[in-house]
């Protein structure tokens, strides 16, 4: 008996609102992200080479995977949920989707990532993201039934140039 339901499916297509970056792409955040990933490539610095085919400084390949952060003043989901037991530290399965109802009380587990790099971000550009559900399908295991939920989100410079495409895969299973 399969778990995928048309109410399940009929999630597959579903975009969430495009969301920008409440900052540009910025040197120090660039250098953190760099010093964090352990990888400090001149590209990356303010004393970039112009004569490059980035034309000057740039951010690391994945940078804007993680450009979407919460504005000064927003609420904090972590710090708002804090003291409810059966907050597990997450929201929404990624920024802006509604969540699949059908599913609610499922386990999430990360399924893994994989990203398309269509040109590096450059210092003081914007950037936006929008997401989608792609995909939904089951699989069965030795452990019983599960539900792979794909999420696809491109990210985009504010003039809607892509810069990377990342496609999530969620594993969700009855808890």
């Amino acid at each position: 008996m399969t778990m995928l339901t048309p109410e399940i499916l009929a999630y597959v297509g579903v975009s969430a609102a495009t969301e920008f970056a409440c900052d540009p792409v910025e040197q120090g955040a660039v250098r953190r992200y760099a010093q964090a990933i352990m990888d400090e490539d001149p590209n990356y610095g303010p004393d970039a080479p112009t004569d490059t085919p980035w034309g000057g400084p740039i951010a690391p390949p994945l940078f804007v995977n993680h450009a979407i952060r919460r504005p000064l003043g927003a609420p904090d989901i972590v710090q708002e949920r804090a003291k409810d037991p059966h907050f597990d530290g997450t929201g929404a399965p990624s920024g802006g989707l509604p969540p699949i109802e059908p599913l609610k009380g499922f386990a999430v587990l990360n399924g893994g990532a994989e990203f398309e790099l269509y040109r590096y971000a450059r210092h003081g550009e914007r950037v936006q993201v929008t997401q989608r559900y792609a995909d939904i399908t089951e699989k069965t295991s030795s452990k019983g039934s599960m539900i792979l939920v794909t999420v696809e989100a491109e990210i985009r410079t504010a003039e809607n140039e892509l810069l990377l495409r990342a496609r999530r895969t969620l594993i969700r299973r009855p808890a």
